[in-house]
């Protein structure tokens, strides 16, 4: 399997955030091809040092060459288009993509 996380920094307006991501990026990453999970975090992301993420998201897919592929395609496109509303800058966002061995 691989993952894609992406981890949103706090937004300036948390409530304009939170109804894009629910109602319009949501329904967008679902049409990914591949996609084989996806969930986000709830309630407060905590970490031992720095600021604190806002929101997690994990894309679940068989393996990296499945993300690229995913997000070469028309829905990808849209997805991408659309994080930038959500998070315009880069500094805004984190994104790492790897593949997982069960240990």
């Amino acid at each position: 399997m691989a993952r894609m996380v992406v981890i949103y920094k706090t937004p300036t307006d948390p409530g304009a955030f939170d109804a894009h991501y629910f109602s319009v990026h949501v329904p967008l990453v679902k049409k990914l091809p591949g996609l084989r999970g996806y969930d986000v975090s709830r309630g407060p992301v905590l970490t031992p040092t720095g600021p604190e993420p806002y929101l997690v998201a994990t894309l679940h897919f068989d393996d990296r060459v499945s993300i690229l592929g995913a997000f070469a395609s028309p829905e990808g496109k849209a997805c991408a288009a659309d994080r930038r509303v959500l998070a315009p800058n880069d500094a805004d966002v984190q994104i790492h993509l790897f593949d997982t061995a069960d240990v």
